[in-house]
């Protein structure tokens, strides 16, 4: 898997959102100013190359429908951020979230369980 740039994560999270669509489906729900749709649709073949996303074509038309899930993406973008800024240490991370967030006891303590809870449940 590779990393994605900010614009073609923007994307991404609009097609997990809705689950499939039409680049005007995907326009529609961009922020203003919005991109032009040949711009979308640049991204959006992009992603397809990049392997995230497929499409059924329905005459010259395109609906596309994401291929790797908002989950997979997230861990594999968790552990590129541990191993390229925090030496692949989830105590770094935590360590760092803690005096940057400057989170108290109880919140620390309902993040480990958290994680706890999730490794358990893989």
């Amino acid at each position: 898997m590779r990393e994605l740039t900010r614009a073609e994560e923007q994307i991404m999270q609009i097609l997990w959102d809705i689950d499939k669509g039409f680049v005007k489906d995907v326009l529609a729900k961009m922020t203003e100013p919005k991109p032009a749709y040949n711009t979308v649709s640049t991204i959006i073949r992009i992603l397809e190359r990049k392997g995230f996303v497929k499409h059924k074509a329905y005459g010259k038309s395109h609906e596309y429908y994401p291929i790797v899930t908002k989950d997979q993406y997230r861990s594999f973008s968790i552990k590129n951020l541990l191993t390229g800024y925090f030496g692949g240490s989830f105590t770094k991370l935590t360590s760092f979230f803690a005096k940057d967030e400057n989170l108290d006891v109880k919140e620390l303590e309902k993040l480990m369980d958290e994680v706890k809870e999730d490794v358990v449940n893989q």
